[in-house]
């Protein structure tokens, strides 16, 4: 069930959370023009929402504690810790993340694009009259 478990109540609050973000984001970003917002805001999608797994050492020697968390979250504690393997794995994983999300910002836009529509040469066809015809205005009888 989703209240026994905290993991998976965890992770649906983080991608709410997350979900009001990218929208908060997506109307910050509105003085730019439509492929900018799209590409910046679906790569801060992929950089929240791409998971990357962790390895924390527990107390007792030689053990270890596994999970997974959002890969900025993961580079960012690497950092923090000065640990060069956890920082490549998480910092491979954002990369990834930023990189398929503006790849789907690209592609919404590529779908959504406006068509401009050719003029057709029907209404050049016509003859148009050398001297356009006055304006009469209307007459009482």
């Amino acid at each position: 069930m989703l209240f026994e478990d905290s993991m998976s109540l965890l992770w649906l609050s983080y991608y709410g959370l997350s979900l009001l973000v990218l929208v908060a984001v997506y109307f910050a970003l509105a003085f730019l023009p439509r492929l900018a917002r799209l590409l910046l805001t679906w790569s801060v999608a992929g950089a929240m929402w791409v998971p990357a797994g962790y390895r924390l050492p527990l107390v007792e020697e030689g053990e270890f504690y596994t999970g997974w968390a959002p890969a900025a979250m993961v580079s960012a504690v690497a950092f923090l810790e000065h640990s060069a393997n956890a920082l490549r794995g998480g910092l491979l994983w954002l990369m990834l993340g930023v990189a398929l999300g503006a790849c789907v910002g690209i592609a919404l836009w590529w779908w959504r694009r406006p068509q401009f529509v050719e003029e057709s040469d029907q209404g050049r066809d016509v003859e148009e009259d050398p001297q356009p015809t006055r304006r009469r205005e209307p007459v009482i009888n």
